[in-house]
């Protein structure tokens, strides 16, 4: 019964997802009314389909082959809630069932303004929507029916039982889906001809919401990389890492330069192309994810869907495009840079290097792929290859960090940037003299260090400014000179508290990839391993059993100069349906540095023995803190603490 219903709910879905594909074209004059209509049958069928398979996993229904696979009796409740997206088919309908909800929340909001725009923005929603509903129902159907029914399923990978699964899929496809509105809308103001600053304006905040979505996908991915994997670091340049990143770079880039165009009505092509290959890189993501052309830990199964995205990721590039072509006349005519010395060049330069950014992790992501393609050799391109290349881009994207937001528009007097950036460089220049005093002599993280500050000093100086005069002008102490001055203007200052939480994670990049310590020994019960301020002494070991598997712990003492800082407990874990036991870290964090203890391996020649890698991170807390900092400052641009439109 389920596998019918859920089946026949994708199809009714499809069917009206075709109707709000041609209802522009057809029924002109009840176009909204259609689309609206076919869009709310469209969230009650496919909210029905993931209802219907969300229970099939919790009941342990296993005559449903996804269920099968991703489920299990001995499989907590709530993973079995995460099996929704754990694989192909289940991720797909989330992916659908979000992007439905997103096109009705944008149908509800729009009910009585952009009336022109809707008809179509609604025909895009339908377009994609089609498009996942085509490939739920004939390429990956999560309602297909195994026989015989097994007794009991196979359960999740062991790798995706973890708190983030609550966290970082559903944040990353919400991103990727909230990134079809801004596309939407720019396709309608294509198809329309409606190519003022309407369109832009309407989709700066969705597109600030997708971003929002984007980084906090990320930043959990990290965490889940660097406290699950049990390697250390939180990003390794994995294709599928890059996969979810390279959407975030030009989405980026369209946040500034869009401010361009809304106070000099320039770059209006650039922009549109941004929201074209913003919305194209989360297809080609999705297509990297799930056609098996890859190998990694992140990516799901191989299927027959890979073909279906391909194809549609071409008919994206391809329409769009022409469209942009065909409106080349309404979009030619447009100011040009008064100056190079202007806020207006560094958001160009801004969006130059972050461009520069996407093609190269675009290029050392699809290179393999290519080459093995065309001459059947495999080949990879590591952290390396993206550390030697992106590392300098990201620091000059530090340097207009600075720059951009307090330099004048149209033109910067001598004036105007001895008075903005003197103090600034100055005390970054003091930064680094006592950096080197103290020791460090490595260049790029002394450039790093010394842009870092050279940001935080240019914030705090306009800011300083900017509530002294309102304190002059108003009479206001500081904290309400602070508050009146957010109010007015929050898309600056919530920007400038985006760019201090960057600030922080290049911080903590910088120390966690210059100056880490680490050391692997194989000690028995009694003996120590020092590395740096802490001292582990090993206790024994400790073997428990788990719903869904076996685990073996290593108690460590853990000691700083002395002090007792407690038992940290490195594990193994013996799945039944692994081979090899999966390692599980730990870690004790700091505002100083992070210790973190894998266990490698157990003494196959002594009883009681454990080999055990240890690693001191410095500062790589703050990369979390950063995170922290900068969604804390995308919702302060957000949310609506006053009516009226902020100045950038």
């Amino acid at each position: 019964m389920t596998a019918t219903l859920g089946t026949a709910s994708l199809g009714l879905a499809l069917a009206l997802a075709v109707t709000g594909l041609l209802a522009p074209l057809l029924a002109r004059r009840w176009a909204v009314s259609l689309g609206r209509a076919v869009l709310a049958g469209q969230v009650v069928l496919v909210t029905a389909a993931s209802g219907l398979l969300i229970n099939a996993l919790v009941t342990g229904d296993f005559s449903l082959k996804y269920v099968a696979h991703n489920s299990s009796l001995s499989t907590p409740l709530y993973y079995r809630v995460t099996g929704l997206w754990a694989a192909l088919e289940g991720s797909l309908l989330l992916w659908e069932w979000m992007l439905v909800g997103f096109a009705g929340l944008v149908a509800w909001q729009h009910r009585r303004r952009d009336a022109e725009l809707m008809p179509w923005v609604l025909g895009v929603f339908s377009a994609v929507s089609t498009f996942f509903l085509i490939v739920l129902v004939w390429a990956g159907n999560p309602f297909e029916r195994v026989w015989p029914v097994p007794p009991d399923g196979r359960g999740l990978n062991p790798l995706l039982e973890d708190a983030d699964m609550f966290t970082h899929p559903p944040l990353l496809y919400a991103g990727f889906v909230a990134l079809t509105i801004p596309y939407a809308f720019a396709i309608a103001a294509l198809i329309t001809g409606r190519l003022d600053a309407g369109w832009t304006t309407t989709t700066r905040k969705w597109t600030l919401s997708g971003w929002l979505f984007l980084t906090l996908g990320n930043l959990f991915g990290g965490w889940w990389s660097y406290h699950v994997l049990g390697w250390g670091g939180y990003w390794a340049w994995d294709p599928v890492e890059n996969a979810s990143f390279l959407p975030w770079l030009p989405a980026t880039a369209f946040l500034h330069s869009i401010q361009i165009q809304e106070r000099r009505g320039m770059l209006k092509v650039w922009n549109l192309s941004l929201v074209i290959v913003t919305f194209a890189l989360t297809i080609f993501g999705t297509f990297l994810t799930r056609s098996g052309v890859l190998s990694s830990v992140h990516a799901f199964a191989s299927g027959p869907v890979g073909a279906l995205f391909l194809g549609f990721l071409a008919l994206v590039l391809l329409g769009s495009f022409s469209l942009v072509v065909l409106r080349a006349d309404r979009l030619r005519s447009q100011p040009e840079l008064d100056s190079m010395v202007s806020r207006e060049t560094t958001f160009v330069l801004t969006n130059v290097v972050l461009a520069a950014v996407t093609f190269t992790v675009l290029l050392g992501t699809i290179f393999p792929l290519v080459a093995e393609a065309l001459s059947g050799v495999k080949l990879s391109v590591g952290a390396p290859y993206f550390s030697r290349v992106t590392v300098p881009l990201f620091l000059a994207l530090l340097l207009l960090m600075a720059v951009g937001p307090l330099i004048a528009w149209r033109k910067a007097s001598l004036d105007n940037l001895r008075r903005n950036f003197l103090w600034p460089a100055s005390l970054a220049a003091a930064v680094v003299a006592v950096l080197a005093a103290l020791g460090l002599r490595d260049s790029w993280p002394l450039l790093a260090f010394a842009l870092a500050a050279f940001v935080v000093f240019t914030i705090v100086l306009d800011t300083w400014r900017a509530a002294r005069a309102r304190r002059t002008i108003a009479g206001q102490r500081l904290p309400a000179a602070l508050a009146t001055l957010l109010g007015r203007n929050q898309r600056r200052y919530g920007g400038f508290v985006v760019h201090l939480g960057v600030v922080l994670i290049v911080i903590g990049v910088t120390g966690s990839m210059n100056f880490s310590e680490e050391r692997t020994a194989t000690v028995a019960q009694g003996e120590s391993i020092a590395l740096g301020r802490f001292a582990l002494r090993f206790e024994g070991l400790r073997t428990t059993e788990q719903p869904s598997h076996a685990r073996v712990e290593a108690r460590f003492r853990v000691t700083n100069d002395g002090h007792d800082l407690g038992l940290l407990s490195p594990a193994l874990k013996y799945f039944p349906t692994q081979q090899s036991p999966l390692g599980r870290a730990v870690l004790r964090m700091g505002w100083k540095d992070d210790l973190y203890v894998i266990l490698s391996g157990l003494s196959p020649l002594r009883e009681g023995q454990a080999t055990v890698k240890v690693m001191v991170r410095p500062l790589i807390g703050w990369i979390w803190i950063g995170g922290l900092v900068m969604v804390l400052g995308t919702l302060l641009a957000l949310w609506p603490l006053r009516s009226g439109r902020a100045e950038a």
